[in-house]
């Protein structure tokens, strides 16, 4: 797969449902490798072909949704889920200085390549991809 921008979609607008529901972790809070809270899971970013997650939506900050920032980290970061928290292998930091989100964009391709490069993962398009543990 070479252009990856017209099957990713924010499951939120779509009708969709995961291919398994274990995926569906809206609502619940990320933590970083140490344990502090990045933000909660806003949305869901999936492959409208496979219907998987690709990527989290976690929103940060702000009061009542004013001034809150949101950002896309790969399903890939996530190493272990429990019953309210995702826990995802990048600092707090290094998720706050990543590229903000704009549910409001079209993100295109590149968009998605850049954030995969930024959190150290291949792109589930690439030869060699490896689904994330987090499905076993």
């Amino acid at each position: 797969m070479n252009d990856t921008s017209g099957s990713l979609v924010r499951l939120d607008d779509t009708a969709l449902a995961l291919a398994e529901t274990a995926e569906d972790l809206r609502g619940r809070t990320v933590v970083d490798r140490n344990g502090d809270e990045v933000g909660d899971v806003d949305g869901l970013i999936v492959d409208e072909e496979e219907r998987r997650a690709r990527f989290l939506e976690v929103g940060s900050g702000g009061f009542l949704g004013l001034g809150e920032r949101r950002q896309l980290v790969p399903v890939d970061a996530i190493t272990r889920i429990d019953d309210d928290k995702v826990h995802i292998s990048a600092e707090r930091t290094h998720v706050a200085g990543g590229p903000v989100y704009d549910p409001e964009m079209v993100p295109e391709t590149r968009y998605y390549e850049d954030l995969y490069g930024y959190y150290g993962f291949s792109p589930f398009w690439t030869p060699g991809y490896m689904d994330p543990g987090f499905r076993r």
